[in-house]
Formats: C-alpha cells, sequence, structure tokens
C-alpha cells in the first residue's frame, strides 16, 4: 500500500516543532516590543493633542471641551486621509474588509499603516489597536521567515505573528489559542494542538513581555459575582439579546456608510468628512466616548452612580455609531476594543434599570453579545466576557448565554465588508 507522504511521521512533525519553537518565542517578544512601541508613540500624540496644546492656548481640558474635539478630530482625519493618500501602499488595505488575521502585506506598507494608526488613536478616534498591529506583526514575521529562514510555510507565520500580538493585547496566550483555533483548518494528520503548539509560545512570549512592562489590564473592578441563581438566566438572556441586537443593527448599517464615504473616492475628503462626523459624535457623548474604549470602560464603571440611565443609552449609541464611521471611512484601527466599551454600556444600563441584575453579570453578558455581533467569534466574545468582568465564576452562565447570541447572529454580517468586489 502506498504512504500517504502528506501524512508527517510522528518524529518528524516533534523535529519541526521544536526547531520553530526558539522562533516563536522570539517572534512573540517582537509582537510585544512593536505594540508597546507604537502604544507609547500614541499616548504621545494624546498627551500632546488632549493636554499640552489645549494648556499652550489656554483651553482648559481640551477632552471636555466641545469646540476642541471637534477641531482635533476633524484635524486628525485630514492627517489620516494625507498618510493614506501619500504613504507608499496607501496605509495598507480598506480597514473595513479586512479581519483580525489577514495575510501577510509588504513590509513596506507598515510605516503609512503605522503612522495612520498612532495619529487615529492618539487624536481620539473611536477604534482600536488589535487590526493594524496584528497586521503589522503578522507582516513582519512572514518577512523574517521569507528573508531571512527562507521558509515558504505563510499558514505557519502568519499563526506566529497574530498569536504574539494577540496574546500581548490581552495579557494571555489563551486568546491567542482561542482565536486561531477559529482560523486554522487542520492539515492531514496533524491536530489541531499540533498546529497551535508554537503559536501558543508565541503568544505567551508575547503576553509575558508585555506583563513585565506593567501593561494595563483589561479587568474592570467589579463587586464579584454572587454565584448562579436561576433568574440569571432569564435576565442575562434579555441582556446578551439586546446587546447582539444593537451590535447587529451596527452591522446592517455598516455597508451603507461605507458605500456613502468611498463615493468620495479622495482619502483627504473621505477621512476629513469622517472626522468631522466623529467631532460631532464626540461633541454630543463627550471625552468618554472617544478612543479606543479600555480607559474609558474603567471610567463608566467609578462613576456609575453618577449616570442616570439616558447618559449611559446615549454613550452605548454614540460609541456604537462613532465605531462604524470610523471604521467605514478609512481610519486604520481594530473594532473590538470599542465594540467591548458598547457592551460594558449596555451592561451598566441594564443593570441600572433592573438593580437586581448582578452588574458584572450585566457587563458580562453585554461586552459578550456586541463582541459576537462585531466579531462573528464565539470564543473571542467568550472570552472577552469573562476577562473584562474578571471573575471566573461567570463562565458557566456565560456558556450558556452565548448560545442565543450566536443564533441571533447566524446569517447576518459582521462589522466587516466581506466582498469588497461584489
Amino acid at each position: 500500500m502506498a504512504t500517504d507522504t502528506t501524512v508527517p511521521l510522528p518524529g518528524k512533525l516533534v523535529a519541526v516543532q521544536l526547531r520553530l519553537l526558539p522562533w516563536a518565542a522570539l517572534i512573540g517578544i517582537a509582537c510585544s516590543a512593536v505594540l508597546l512601541g507604537v502604544g507609547k508613540v500614541e499616548e504621545l500624540i494624546h498627551h500632546l493633542l488632549w493636554q499640552h496644546l489645549p494648556g499652550w492656548l489656554g483651553i482648559h481640558d481640551g477632552a471636555h471641551n466641545r469646540w476642541w474635539i471637534v477641531a482635533v478630530l476633524t484635524f486628525v482625519g485630514l492627517a489620516v486621509g494625507l498618510t493614506v493618500r501619500y504613504a507608499p501602499g496607501h496605509a495598507g488595505p480598506d480597514p473595513a474588509t479586512e479581519s483580525l488575521v489577514a495575510p501577510p502585506m509588504p513590509v513596506a506598507v507598515l510605516p503609512g499603516l503605522l503612522l495612520a494608526t498612532v495619529l487615529a488613536l492618539g487624536g481620539g478616534v473611536s477604534l482600536g489597536p488589535e487590526n493594524p498591529i496584528t497586521a503589522a506583526n503578522i507582516a513582519l514575521a512572514w518577512w523574517f521567515a521569507h528573508t531571512v529562514l527562507k521558509r515558504q510555510d505563510t499558514a505557519t507565520w502568519v499563526a506566529l505573528g497574530a498569536a504574539g500580538t494577540v496574546g500581548a493585547l490581552f495579557g494571555t496566550p489563551v486568546a491567542a489559542a482561542l482565536i486561531l483555533s477559529e482560523v486554522l483548518v487542520s492539515r492531514p494528520g496533524q491536530r489541531m494542538w499540533d498546529q497551535l503548539l508554537a503559536p501558543l509560545l508565541a503568544g505567551a512570549a508575547g503576553s509575558l513581555a508585555t506583563t513585565v512592562i506593567g501593561a494595563p489590564s483589561l479587568s474592570l473592578t467589579l463587586p464579584p459575582y454572587r454565584g448562579f441563581e436561576l433568574v440569571d438566566l432569564v435576565s442575562g438572556t434579555v441582556i446578551v439579546l439586546s446587546a447582539t441586537a444593537l451590535g447587529v443593527a451596527g452591522a446592517y448599517a455598516f455597508p451603507y456608510l461605507h458605500t456613502w464615504f468611498h463615493s468620495m473616492r479622495a482619502p483627504v475628503l473621505m477621512l476629513g468628512v469622517g472626522g468631522l462626523c466623529l467631532a460631532v459624535l464626540g461633541a454630543i457623548g463627550g471625552e468618554i466616548t472617544l478612543f479606543k474604549g479600555l480607559d474609558q470602560m474603567n471610567e463608566l464603571v467609578t462613576g456609575l452612580p453618577g449616570f442616570g440611565n439616558a447618559q449611559l443609552l446615549m454613550y452605548a449609541l454614540v460609541k456604537l455609531a462613532a465605531l462604524i464611521t470610523a471604521a467605514t471611512c478609512g481610519f486604520r484601527g481594530g473594532r473590538i476594543f470599542p465594540a467591548a466599551f458598547v457592551g460594558v454600556a449596555a451592561g451598566c444600563l441594564s443593570h441600572g434599570l433592573v438593580p437586581g441584575v448582578p452588574l458584572a453579570l450585566a457587563i458580562g453578558a453585554g461586552v459578550m453579545g456586541m463582541v459576537t455581533a462585531a466579531t462573528r467569534q464565539g470564543w473571542l466574545s467568550l472570552f472577552m466576557g469573562v476577562a473584562i468582568t474578571g471573575d471566573l465564576k461567570l463562565l458557566p452562565v456565560l456558556c450558556v448565554l452565548i448560545i442565543p447570541a450566536w443564533l441571533l447572529c447566524v446569517g447576518r454580517p459582521p462589522l466587516q465588508i466581506e466582498h469588497p468586489q461584489a
């Protein structure tokens, strides 16, 4: 009987994995370094635009001054538009068409992509760093493998770059393994863990490197979940379906807004108008609805006693509108962190309407529903719900609640243009 040469022998498979592991660790550390470096530049731009410049101009607290919000976001839109227009490779492909894990782009595109990213994130645009940083690290990992190591197996190095970045972003390699398990396709003779071993190490290295530096945690400071009661399934289902429906509504608006912005054709005009739209939304919602949403989630929870229900609803709607506006007009950035902010706001609103619902349950269900609608990645959505609440006692409840959220999303689009040429 002829041997199937596509199935690697166990000894060969072990040898391949052992040779790959040192590179996986190196790539994970490098991914963390890129993330932290970009974050530091973003922070400098943030301080310049929102603290130093307003102080020099005699404007008290620029982040809470509506006219300053309008001026900065409009300027940022024009600056990113110029970057997209003139940078090599136009700062990468249309971000509305890209998922978190995408094929590698040429490294010549990365300076423009990263410049557009730090301008947007530091300037207050409602997007996160995850998509462009992951794209940059995948491109660098593939370039290193292709030019230095002379390797051609693209999928392996894409997985390592993605895993290292996700581990660094979310503070745990588990997030990387969960996300990659949804995008990896099993190869003949290899189980899923055969493919996840090296990416898991890359994710662990990225996570540990970021943790050593002291990056902020995803977890909010919440009252601990009291433990499961049967009524939690009822209240949790209502919350998760409400948050999911909100995200689905945004997803239906996504392609229409994308078509409208891209009918302008010129990137400077498209992003300038997009920046002005974000400026108006920022003036309505205030500082808490700007930026990627990680610090703002903490502000929302710590300031919860002072927020009315109408105010929380307004924060959720403004942030969702800002997210889909920023993502469709061409700003470079990810959609996970702003979607999580919308979920936190929805959870806080649910708790405000029915105080008997545990806050941790309400926020976990809200985040999970919104991220499910935004990404169509079940493992990631479940992980975000648990990570943001920081309470493992919620995990069994959220495992049940993700079922109605997923069923509501079946057959409906995510916050992404899946067929841009159609």
